[in-house]
């Protein structure tokens, strides 16, 4: 079982700028951020591969957001910039063993594990 931590979340103004962190208690070959805005479904944002190597974004962040992960691969980040009021919602670390393919690496359904999620608010 791979537990996942995540931290970093807050309230920032529009245009600003966070950074999330997600501890995992074990490397994983796949992770990935999802996102959570209430009364909608769960959306992908940003999956990462391997050693951190092979990176994939979510349209509406490409360019703004970075995903990445430390040097030991068991810490994941997400750099947030240029950060607009619809990025508000609460932000997923996920994690599975498996390699993800473009068709999979955005379903939740594929990943195994979870983190107990850190709220983003960005007001304009």
């Amino acid at each position: 079982e791979v537990q996942l931590v995540e931290s970093g979340g807050g309230s920032v103004p529009a245009g600003g700028s966070l950074r999330l962190s997600c501890a995992a208690s074990a490397y994983t070959w796949t992770m990935a951020w999802f996102r959570q805005a209430p009364e909608k479904e769960r959306e992908w944002v940003a999956a990462l591969s391997a050693v951190g190597l092979l990176t994939y974004y979510a349209d509406p962040v490409k360019d703004r957001f970075t995903i990445s992960r430390d040097v030991t691969n068991t810490t994941l980040y997400l750099h947030m910039n240029s950060l607009k009021p619809e990025d508000t919602a609460m932000y997923y670390c996920a994690a599975t063993q498996r390699r993800l393919g473009s068709a999979s690496r955005g379903d939740p359904e594929e990943y195994g594990y979870w983190g107990q999620g850190t709220q983003v608010t960005v007001f304009s």
